[in-house]
């Protein structure tokens, strides 16, 4: 590439235009914009564009240089590469490529020529789609709900069950080298170490190509159309491309190259989990959708994303696993201060199901519903721990500590945390200490020791709820208890009444404890009750017992909704603020009466 050349390209390209294809700009004067660079991590924006002088310079890492530096360092390529790259941006004719080695020239040459070798495969596999062989291919597609336009969006295309033939259609074309660094073919390793036949990797599949930012294919994922194979073997389901001198799963986001306008212009990505939900929710109409590619989110695919929006709504498949990945990609994206929310949608469904049964309205009105993070991570946790035992509770916050700690505001910590001491119906003034401390310091987890022995009320139901089933202080607790679980949820006794209001004792009360913490509680209750009340005092105790739990149920619920309040008055919801409004209005009446 010579000099000559390399400055006309400068001299023409417009740096803000270029560097805008990879870094989200903002005007800040004149002939200045900034944004975040892409060279290191940072939350605030260091990163200036000097749209006269025409170089980059960034006030935090202090990495600088002009267009041809950026693109060689983002992009990892040499210099050359880089030059024909910002004139291919800019429009410029390209001369005969020249270069400084032997050795640039071949490394130039090959990853050329990979680009070439999967241009031409994925035409392969296009026109095997139409072929008489793939046929259930077809009707696959088909049944899916995939249309015609979408196969050639995407350009969608079926691997022949076939050892050979595109094998041997291409070699016409590339040498042997550049087939083998593919990906494309697997071969046979031999014990003396000498190359074997090559052969395709892809057979009997659905072929999807993987883009770069510029659109060109650099890899493919391929989904199998049988189970087991003719032995009876089973088949994985999806199978990818290796990683080559062009592809680093790690690095690629599927469809980025489509959406990454429309993530600007919208200021947010959707991410999905799977190429079929973001085939679906893109031809839908949904255009800033993108994917993770045959593999688990990952830091480098948040680094690239922070390039076009800090914005991300997460909508991964409803089972475990999708929401193990939502709870890791929640946790990386956070860590890289993103604004993340989180779509569950009804039925179970993943987004391409729940578009193709209830439509793209509705998936729309699922987006406008996303949830904050820590929403999501709260009744993700409430999942987990379902229990009413204070130890449940203790587990499920020590699952949203993590969370918690990865938030770089302290302030944003304490209102996550403080929401969820709130939902998880957390009372203790010592745990919610304990969680206060753990969320400032980023500790790890809190303590179970934190947790307040039994009240007295407690106790008192505890002694009544092992009497006779005949005696009517037992039956009034049994009775009131079965019919308000919510009274004594999250008490450190809330696992023994739970189980004691549902039956009566067997003849050694402490068989029914469930657990080794609640024997230990009962016993010691039973233990420290030198003298049994007559029945009609033990019948008094019991009512105002259960009144005190009545209380605390009332004065947590109203806690509750003034945050739920504040939040659906936030979303602007309002059938949700009169529901709420009606309830409080209600409560605050029940707990005057209390005070009468």
């Amino acid at each position: 590439m010579s000099d000559n050349f390399a400055q006309l390209v400068k001299q023409q390209a417009d740096i803000v235009k270029v560097i805008g294809d990879y870094v989200k700009l903002r005007k800040t004067g004149a002939q200045n914009y900034t944004g975040l660079c892409p060279f290191h991590k940072e939350r605030t924006g260091s990163f200036s564009v000097n749209a006269t002088h025409g170089y980059f310079y960034c006030f935090g890492c202090h990495e600088k240089g002009d267009v041809f530096t950026f693109v060689m360092k983002l992009e990892n390529v040499s210099f050359p590469e880089a030059v024909r790259s910002v004139a291919t941006k800019c429009g410029i004719a390209l001369p005969k490529r020249e270069f400084n080695s032997p050795e640039e020239a071949r490394e130039a040459g090959l990853r050329r020529q990979l680009l070439d070798v999967h241009e031409a495969a994925t035409q392969y596999f296009e026109a095997q789609l139409r072929s008489p062989a793939a046929a259930r291919a077809r009707e696959y597609l088909t049944g899916r709900g995939v249309t015609q336009e979408a196969i050639a969006t995407f350009r969608i295309g079926f691997a022949p069950d076939d050892y050979n033939d595109m094998r041997e259609r291409l070699k016409a074309h590339f040498p042997e080298e550049v087939l083998r660094a593919s990906g494309l073919f697997s071969s046979k390793e031999s014990p003396d170490g000498t190359p074997q036949p090559l052969y395709a990797r892809f057979r009997k599949r659905i072929t999807f190509p993987i883009a770069n930012e510029q659109g060109r294919t650099i890899a493919f994922t391929a989904r199998a159309l049988d189970d087991v194979d003719e032995k009876g073997r089973p088949i994985a389901k999806y199978l990818n491309s290796p990683e080559t001198a062009l592809y680093s799963k790690g690095q690629v986001l599927f469809n980025l190259d489509k959406a990454k306008a429309e993530i600007r212009t919208h200021n947010f990505a959707l991410l999905v989990e799977g190429q079929m939900d973001c085939i679906s929710v893109y031809m839908a109409g949904v255009r800033n959708v993108i994917a993770t590619s045959g593999t688990a989110f990952t830091e480098m695919q948040v680094r690239l994303l922070s390039r076009f929006t800090k914005q991300v709504i997460v909508n991964f498949d409803p089972d475990t696993a999708g929401a193990n990945a939502s709870e890791k990609s929640i946790s990386l994206l956070t860590e890289e201060d993103f604004n993340v929310k989180v779509v569950t949608l009804e039925g179970g469904l993943d987004p391409d199901r729940f578009i193709r049964e209830q439509g793209v309205q509705q998936y729309m009105v699922a987006l406008r519903g996303a949830r904050r993070q820590s929403d999501y991570l709260i009744d993700r946790a409430r999942q987990l721990f379902p229990a009413r035992t204070p130890d449940a509770k203790v587990k499920a916050m020590n699952f949203l500590l993590p969370h918690i700690r990865l938030l770089p505001s302290r302030i944003l910590r304490d209102e996550f945390a403080a929401d969820a001491a709130q939902k998880l119906g957390i009372d203790s003034a010592i745990l919610r200490q304990e969680l206060k401390q753990a969320a400032a310091t980023r500790s790890e987890s809190v303590r179970s020791h934190a947790l307040e022995p039994a009240t007295e009320a407690e106790r008192i139901l505890m002694r009544a709820l092992v009497l006779p089933a005949t005696e009517p202080a037992r039956q009034l607790a049994a009775e009131a208890l079965s019919a308000n679980p919510g009274w004594y949820d999250g008490l450190a006794s809330a696992a023994v009444l739970e189980v004691l209001s549902a039956a009566p004792p067997p003849e050694n009360p402490l068989d029914a404890a469930p657990d080794n913490a609640s024997r230990a509680l009962l016993a010691r209750t039973l233990q420290h009750h030198e003298q049994q009340p007559d029945s009609t005092d033990m019948h008094e105790l019991v009512q105002d017992a259960l009144h005190t739990l009545e209380r605390r149920h009332l004065e947590r619920r109203q806690r509750e909704i003034r945050m739920s309040l504040a939040e659906a008055e936030r979303r602007g919801d309002h059938s949700l603020l009169t529901q709420l409004t009606v309830e409080k209005v209600q409560i605050d009446r029940a707990l005057r009466a209390f005070s009468l």
